[in-house]
């Protein structure tokens, strides 16, 4: 598998296994080691340098090294066998599945060669010194004396080979954590946009339904009060100005909210439902309104809920109540909470039942659920019933 790297580490990978052949490979001929020693730190820089591009690759080209170096019976280690550790801890670094358990592998393993290679080899240099002083003993006698040394050594080998890859392992979950990290970060931003996003999609239904029912309503009603009195006329096109002018501000408030990320812009609060009644009246609807129980203060964003609550009730109250009779809306406060309640008749037919499913209703529903509230629309006795009710905390009782 090749990695993909940007250019300045495929640059500093480089450049460390340059200078790591180039400050190795006066000290071979010093040594002793001549041109195999040359072959043998060729392939080991060559490991490094491959050590994140192709974790398998360089360890492949690692054994192959060390095969090289068993092979010609160098003296060993030499420096250049640290090579080895930053191969391992690649491995479990950027290694895949397979490569991974490979780099363990050949960790445990390689401990085992190279225990086993010093026992044979000072063995066979212990035998052939008995041998040429005539001591008559066999050429392999001094090997049962060099196995505690040798499980020393292996177990050294082990310790130091299995931390490189260990530490390999802790770099890879620490990169994992921190990438996990920051995809929740960007989930949760995802989440807090697409909520803003609804948010203003339920803004916008509620303005342009509200605008455009109480227009088709005094459209209407302009229309078949002209011949009887023209006055009419006048004061349904004032009311369908105004409607529409407010609507088009509203919306434009909205679209810049979807433009730019800027603060809060100036929302509807319980202050402005006067207004919004006297507007729903205008257009044909007779609304009776009354509170009982102490006022609490509420906050911001629940007077922007009540109000659209309220709004997208008397909306669907307009398009498909019975106009002719009267719309309920009560306001009950408890001491810990605000019940809002819109009734309509409905017509005799039946047909002006609202669907339960529609973006209307499923936008107050979670209006009231922003808040801890509960939500429930439905039709009680030829009359359908809205109502919302918003937990309010004890400490916000209105002064």
């Amino acid at each position: 598998m090749i990695r993909t790297l940007r250019r300045y580490q495929l640059v500093t990978d480089i450049s460390v296994a340059a200078v790591f052949f180039w400050v190795q490979f006066p000290t071979l001929f010093t040594l002793g080691s001549g041109w195999v020693g040359s072959v043998v730190l060729l392939l080991f820089s060559c490991a490094l340098g491959l050590r994140r591009v192709s974790p398998g690759l360089a360890l492949g080209v690692a054994w192959l090294a060390a095969v090289v170096h068993m092979a010609a019976a160098l003296d060993a280690p030499q420096y250049y066998d640290l090579a080895v550790l930053a191969v391992l801890f690649a491995t479990a670094c950027y290694g895949g599945r397979v490569v991974r358990w490979l780099g363990l592998a050949s960790a445990v393993f390689g401990s085992i060669v190279a225990a086993a290679y010093l026992v044979v080899r000072n063995g066979i240099a212990a035998g052939v010194v008995q041998a040429v002083s005539g001591s008559g003993a066999t050429l392999f006698s001094e090997i049962p004396l060099l196995l505690p040394s040798s499980l020393v050594f292996f177990f050294g080998c082990l310790a130091v080979l299995g931390l490189s890859w260990t530490l390999g392992l802790l770099a890879r979950t620490m990169q994992r954590a921190r990438a996990s990290g920051a995809a929740q970060v960007t989930a949760e931003q995802d989440v807090v946009v697409e909520q803003e996003r609804n948010r203003i999609a339920r803004d916008m239904h509620d303005i342009v339904a509200h605008s455009l029912a109480v227009v088709i309503a005094q459209a209407d009603g302009a229309r078949y009060a002209r011949e009887t009195d023209p006055g009419v006329v006048d004061e349904a096109l004032a009311t369908i100005s105004s409607t529409a002018r407010e609507a088009l501000g509203d919306v434009r408030i909205l679209l810049s909210q979807l433009r730019h990320n800027q603060g809060d812009s100036p929302q509807p609060v319980l202050a402005d439902l006067d207004r919004l009644v006297e507007q729903m009246r205008s257009s044909g609807l007779v609304i009776s309104r009354e509170a009982t129980g102490q006022p609490l203060a509420l906050a911001t964003g629940q007077q922007l809920a009540v109000y659209r609550i309220v709004q997208e009730a008397l909306t669907n109250a307009l398009r498909h109540g019975d106009t002719s009779r009267e719309v309920r809306l009560e306001f009950r406060w408890h001491p810990d909470a605000l019940t809002v309640t819109v009734s309509s008749a409905m017509p005799d037919d039946g047909l002006g039942a609202v669907n339960p499913t529609g973006h209307g209703l499923a936008g107050m529903r979670e209006r009231a659920a922003l808040f801890g509230g509960e939500f429930s629309a439905h039709a009680v006795d030829g009359r359908w019933v809205v109502s919302a009710t918003l937990p309010v905390p004890v400490a916000g009782v209105a002064r």
